[in-house]
This record gives C-alpha cells, sequence and structure tokens, in this order.
C-alpha cells in the first residue's frame, strides 16, 4: 500500500507546490504596491514632486503587473509571455507620462516640499525592500517570475533616487534635482519595457522552435 505522504514526490504535485508559493508571494507584494501607490500618488500631488509621482505610478504599474503574473503563473509559457508583453507595454506606457510630467513641470516650474519627499521615499524604500527579499528566491524561475523580479528591482533604484531628489531640493531650494529624478525614473521605465519584451520575445521564439520540432517528429513518423 502506497504511503499517503508520499502523494507530493510526483511531478504534478511539486509543479503545484511551486505555483502555489509564486501565487502567495505575488498576492503579498501586489497589495504592498496598491497601498503604496495610493500614499505615494496623494503625497506626491500634496508635495507637487515630479519624483513623487513618477514613483506612485511606478508603484502603480507593479500592481498591475503582479495581477497579470498572479493570473498566468499556472499557464504555459505563451501565456507567461503575452504577460510579460503587456507588463512591457505598461511600463513603456508610464514611462511616457513621466516624461511629459516633467515636460510640464519644466514650463511651470514650482519648489517641491522635500520633507515630504524624503519621508514617503523612505516608506516607499522600505517597502520595495521587503518585496524585492520575497522575489529574490524566484528570479530564475520563468520569463513570468523574472519579470516581476526586475519590476522590484527597479523600485529600489527609483526610491533610493527619490531620497536624492528631497536631498537635492533641500540644498538647492529648486525644483531641478525632482524633476531629473523624474526624468531618470522615465528612463528606467522604458528601458525596461525594452527588456521585458526582449525575454518574451526569446520566449516566443523558444516555443515556437518546440512547436516546429514536434510537428517535424510527427510528420517523420508516419502512421501505417
Amino acid at each position: 500500500m502506497t504511503d499517503m505522504t508520499d502523494c507530493c514526490t510526483s511531478t504534478p504535485c511539486e509543479i503545484d507546490k511551486f505555483r502555489a508559493r509564486q501565487s502567495k508571494t505575488l498576492k503579498v507584494v501586489l497589495s504592498i504596491n496598491l497601498g503604496m501607490f495610493f500614499l505615494e500618488f496623494v503625497a506626491g500631488l500634496m508635495a507637487t514632486s515630479t519624483a513623487l509621482l513618477a514613483d506612485s505610478l511606478d508603484m502603480l504599474g507593479d500592481a498591475l503587473v503582479y495581477g497579470f503574473s498572479l493570473y498566468v503563473v499556472s499557464r504555459n509559457d505563451t501565456w507567461k509571455a503575452v504577460s510579460a508583453v503587456i507588463k512591457g507595454g505598461i511600463m513603456a506606457i508610464f514611462g511616457l507620462f513621466v516624461l511629459g510630467q516633467a515636460v510640464y513641470k519644466f514650463l511651470t516650474p514650482i519648489t517641491p516640499h522635500f520633507e515630504t519627499i524624503g519621508l514617503i521615499g523612505l516608506v516607499a524604500l522600505m517597502a520595495n525592500s521587503a518585496c524585492l527579499s520575497m522575489l529574490w528566491r524566484h528570479r530564475a524561475e520563468d520569463v513570468n517570475m523574472r519579470s516581476v523580479w526586475l519590476c522590484s528591482r527597479n523600485d529600489i533604484i527609483a526610491n533610493t533616487s527619490v531620497l536624492l531628489a528631497a536631498l537635492g531640493v533641500w540644498l538647492t531650494n529648486s525644483q531641478w534635482p525632482d524633476l531629473f529624478v523624474g526624468l531618470g525614473i522615465a528612463v528606467l521605465f522604458l528601458r525596461s519595457a525594452f527588456h521585458v519584451f526582449q525575454d518574451a520575445s526569446e520566449t516566443f521564439a523558444a516555443h515556437k522552435k518546440s512547436l516546429n520540432q514536434t510537428s517535424g517528429m510527427f510528420h517523420s513518423h508516419p502512421s501505417g
């Protein structure tokens, strides 16, 4: 008689456990990013900070990214590649939006409140550090989780830049440090979008090659 405790030594059961771990992590980081989006967006408006607004949109983009990733975590590589393309598109859109905000601030200069920028930036850095630590072990599992990890890694860079913006505004009493950081985050969005598109393209190509090889095997062994 087979011991029931050995049921999860089978490949299907191990895959289910693997996907469950991914889903659990994605749900936690999704909740953190949604909460931080609302906090940073309101604070960015109050502080008239391009950097905080850019970082809040980064949080919203990541929340959408994690949502897509959660949806496809139990699906095949094609679905995961499609999700990665959508996530790359979201990053590109937010990057262009922040560029537009930077142009507006350039035309209508307002010195932001460095105290708010610094405080909220520090909270965001702590939140994203927690997310990155949770996603670290999943970073090389598949194209879906790699794109999620890239988003979280970029958040740490963006949060650190926001803190530097707060310091710069305090030292110079001008909007320029905040504006430059906002532009830098926009460039980071666009660069990440390119890499996610690249990963998705490679996954599509590998999947197509696999299908062609499978089809070739059937044709090379005709029945009859």
